[in-house]
């Protein structure tokens, strides 16, 4: 690792995945969110995943769920992560809740993150919907390996 927390070898190459329908549900997740959780996430993608990408499991950033599939966690809005990156500035659009997001990635191929779908965990906390998000995005990675062959 350098001194800025990046992999050497380079940055991750960050891909939605796109389904046999033609629908990008990483795209449809992005699109519900308010601008606060959306700029959120557009930060931690680039200077936290595609930065570190697998290293990131077994830190507050990444949770191994089996088979592949991992749930990247966002937590910090996007003033906070400037200032624990040292990203310039950016203006604080506050939404009135915490940021609590949940994207589901798979890591493949040389350095690639497929960015499966995601929730907001902030706006419904309960196990029901864990447990629901978790088996959707497990399908959606079946489904990626399947094509794959």
């Amino acid at each position: 690792m350098t001194d800025e927390g990046e992999d050497p070898r380079g940055r991750w190459m960050l891909e939605a995945f796109q389904t046999t329908l033609g629908s990008v549900p990483f795209e449809r997740f992005v699109d519900s969110l308010p601008s606060s959780s959306a700029n959120a996430l557009e930060i931690a993608l680039d200077t936290v995943l595609a930065a570190r990408g697998i290293d990131l499991a077994g830190t507050e950033w990444l949770r191994p769920l089996g088979k592949g599939l991992h749930e990247f966690r966002v937590r910090h809005d996007a003033a906070e992560m400037a200032r624990m990156f040292g990203r310039h500035a950016v203006a604080a659009t506050p939404s009135g809740r915490a940021i609590l997001l949940r994207l589901f990635v798979h890591f493949h191929g040389d350095r690639r993150v497929l960015l499966l779908n995601g929730y907001d965990k902030g706006a419904d906390a309960s196990e029901r919907r864990q447990r629901r998000e978790i088996s959707q995005a497990r399908g959606l990675l079946a489904q990626f390996k399947n094509v794959a062959r």
